[in-house]
């Protein structure tokens, strides 16, 4: 995402007391919301339950300490994590911490979990938080304890005084907590050196597991309001074009508890020719969905199938007049002009499903003043308040998602458009509507991987050395279905691009000429919404990025790790720069060298077994995570079935905030891109998804897991994501592997050698 969606503006940090609670605030996050209004709201919040805008800690007169967090809860334990930073710079003691994920508020400023953004884009902001709580803390506590502040310090939830120490609890109680900072005061706040850190770096008793372990947390399926009702949702032939042309629910209405077959009529055409039916209990709904006939005019992509997806993106790869130009460094042209030799393939990945383990879902409801209130999981409730306001005329403060933790996101949850059929029908039938789908249908309501193809041609000199590469990455693209306010401009100033769709693509090797075109494949675009898969971009373009190369190394007749590793010059707009970028593709290589030493690199294996080599750097350029990855893999004698032994990665994520949260999400990782590169795989038939249930959608399955040895790079770095990184890498590796081991190369994912 563009770094405007997280520079919002932070004027002033206020502290005070509300009740007797120190209760902190970051003002003038959004317009209406500055540092006086903050200050009045501390002011006036008395005994009662009041917040000022964007408040992210709180203090009671015990000491517990109560953090708010605006980042979903997917199984990722992000909320652990994002405490970590406030509680170390804090000083607080780890057993006082307690965690509360918030509803929709504009106070909360923008509100989106994804691309393994949270800490990285949460570290700076909530370590000021946390610093500034200190200092206040401390300064408190050093007048009571008639200490001079420079001499205090806080620590497992005490500010110490040499010998004399008071708790948390006993400063907020007697002492004076009101202060605010400007904002050159917050950028100027002492954070905490890395040696100093307590509970940063950490493993702590993660504040997310236990809800999920004793059955107290609440998901969206778990919702429940007084009087609600069940919607089960009638989906048409196509996602686009497709008209209700009659509904016959006269069996239906035989049945106990059956209310209605409503026509969902979404003013923003987000939801096309869709009917709900409704009833009492769930039971009833799904009875009555059975004997509900109804009758559609199919939209005009009905006989789209995934053969006529490739077919339209090899067309539009093959086209130069197509696409906008993302890389144009050098001259690709004269490259190929003077070439002795050129080196042409063309790489695709099939349709891909989210397949969360929770379904879709959504209940709403509308209160007697009008508001609606929704109560389900999501990942970017920033997105889908605008839409929302728009389906409904009702102001985005008027429209209150209430959070829940996520049966899975994966990227699916990024858009909540299950919301709006559900809100239309609770306005239709005036009664809160528990809107649920069943596989089949969230299948089908998918917003899926797009199918791809990505071509590339590469320019080999007389001297036998690589002079150039062209490479064009065509898909559908989700950000110009969801959030076109994101497209980027071409580097010539020609054209706009998804970003999300071709990361990955401008990597940290240094080509003497590169040129990468993106390319929209309207086919897709026009039959379904394509949507973020997790690692998006780099997770089908590392495909063919890291094979290719590979490719390249063998015409060339070098090792593909040695030629890696001088491609990895960091020169240039390789060196890197500020954050996580900081030390550029030499930190790649770092990790390029530690797997290939871990791993034996070149050591002899058995006949039709080998290893294969790859690498990533995060979903954006701009915010990498430093991982490569090595497959051992086991072909069959027959050249008909791949069976990957073991897979060692090697990661530099910066700092680690949580070790065991973070190995937990790079084992997740590597497993889900193992299981896309061999197991996961749909395709479009008739306009829509064929494989909608696990008879036929077959992810990963235990028997198939392999060994994993995974290792974090020691770094005081500041951190970047980790959530998708480590998947990017796996499939490339297996493929190359794949070759090595048998001479032939795969180009297709998932991979089928049969």
């Amino acid at each position: 995402m563009p770094d405007s969606t997280f520079s919002l503006s932070r004027r002033r940090f206020v502290a005070g007391a509300a009740g007797s609670s120190l209760v902190m605030g970051l003002g003038t996050l959004l317009p209406g919301c500055g540092a006086e209004q903050v200050a009045s709201d501390l002011a006036d919040a008395g005994a009662s339950a009041a917040f000022s805008p964007v408040i992210w800690f709180e203090i009671d007169p015990q000491g517990a300490v109560l953090i708010n967090i605006v980042r979903a809860e997917m199984g990722q334990h992000v909320g652990t994590a994002l405490a970590q930073i406030i509680a170390d710079e804090l000083g607080a003691n780890w057993d006082d911490v307690r965690i509360s994920h918030v509803d929709t508020d504009p106070k909360w400023g923008y509100m989106v979990t994804g691309g393994s953004w949270s800490v990285h884009t949460s570290f700076t902001q909530l370590s000021q938080a946390g610093a500034a709580g200190r200092s206040i803390l401390v300064e408190a506590g050093a007048a009571l304890l008639a200490a001079d502040a420079s001499q205090c310090h806080a620590e497992g939830g005490r500010v110490f005084a040499g010998s004399s120490s008071l708790s948390f609890a006993e400063i907020i109680r007697d002492g004076n907590i009101h202060r605010s900072f400007s904002q050159a005061e917050l950028d100027a706040m002492p954070i905490k050196a890395p040696a100093d850190r307590r509970i940063i770096g950490r493993d702590v008793a993660a504040l997310d597991v236990p809800a999920k372990a004793n059955g107290s947390a609440r998901y969206g399926l778990d919702a429940s309001l007084p009087g609600m009702v069940f919607g089960i949702p009638l989906m048409p032939p196509t996602r686009y074009g497709s008209v209700v042309v009659s509904v016959d629910d006269s069996q239906a209405q035989a049945l106990p508890g059956y209310i209605d077959a409503v026509e969902v009529k979404d003013p923003t055409g987000t939801i096309q020719g869709w009917v709900v039916v409704v009833a009492n209990q769930l039971p009833t709904a799904m009875r009555a969905a059975r004997l509900i006939n109804v009758t559609w005019d199919a939209g005009p992509t009905a006989a789209v199938d995934e053969a006529a997806l490739f077919a339209e993106g090899l067309r539009l790869a093959d086209d130069p007049n197509e696409g906008t130009l993302v890389v144009n460094e050098g001259d690709v042209q004269a490259a190929r002009s003077g070439a002795a030799n050129v080196l042409e393939a063309t790489y695709r990945t099939g349709t891909a499903l989210h397949f969360t383990l929770e379904p879709q879902n959504a209940l709403v409801g509308f209160d007697v003043d009008g508001k609606c209130h929704i109560y389900a999981g999501n990942q970017w409730q920033s997105l889908i308040l605008p839409l929302l306001s728009e389906v409904l005329d009702l102001p985005e403060p008027d429209i209150i998602i209430h959070q829940h933790y996520l049966g899975g996101g994966y990227g699916r949850r990024l858009f909540g458009d299950q919301m709006i059929p559900a809100a239309l029908v609770s306005r239709a039938v005036g009664r809160p509507v528990k809107l649920i789908f069943d596989r089949e249908m969230d299948s089908r309501f998918d917003c899926p991987r797009s199918p791809s193809v990505c071509t590339f041609s590469a320019s080999i000199d007389s001297e036998g050395k690589l002079s150039g590469i062209d490479h064009a990455v065509v898909a559908g693209w989700p950000t110009l279905g969801m959030a076109p306010g994101f497209l980027t401009d071409g580097v010539d100033g020609v054209g706009k691009f998804d970003p999300f769709s071709v990361s990955g693509a401008e990597h940290w090797y240094t080509l003497p000429n590169h040129r990468v075109r993106a390319v929209n494949n309207g086919l897709a675009q026009a039959t379904f919404l394509p949507g973020w898969l997790r690692a998006v971009g780099p997770g089908w373009i590392g495909w063919g990025v890291e094979c290719f190369l590979d490719e390249v190394a063998h015409a060339l007749q070098i090792d593909p790790l040695t030629y890696r590793l001088s491609l990895l010059d960091a020169r240039g707009k390789n060196a890197g720069g500020e954050g996580s970028t900081v030390g550029g593709a030499s930190r790649l290589r770092t990790v390029l060298e530690n797997v290939a030493q871990r791993s034996e690199w070149g050591r002899p294996l058995p006949a039709n077994e080998a290893l294969g080599i790859a690498v990533g750097h995060g979903q954006e350029r701009g915010m990498p995570t430093w991982v490569a990855c090595v497959a051992h893999v086991a072909v069959s004698a027959d050249r008909q079935r791949v069976t990957v032994r073991k897979l060692w990665q090697s990661i530099d994520v910066g700092t680690v905030v949580n070790p065991s949260g973070a190995m937990a999400q790079a084992q997740g990782a590597a497993l889900w891109g193992l299981s896309l590169a061999l197991h996961e795989g749909a395709e479009l038939e008739s306009g829509q998804v064929k494989q909608r249930n696990l008879d036929s959608y077959t992810p990963l399955r235990m028997a198939d897991v392999p060994e994993l040895d995974i290792v974090f790079i020691d770094s005081d770095a500041f951190p970047s994501g980790l959530g998708e990184p480590p998947l990017i890498p796996v499939a490339p590796a297996i493929g190359n592997a794949i070759f090595a081991a048998t001479g032939k190369r795969v180009r297709d994912l998932p991979i089928r050698l049969g």
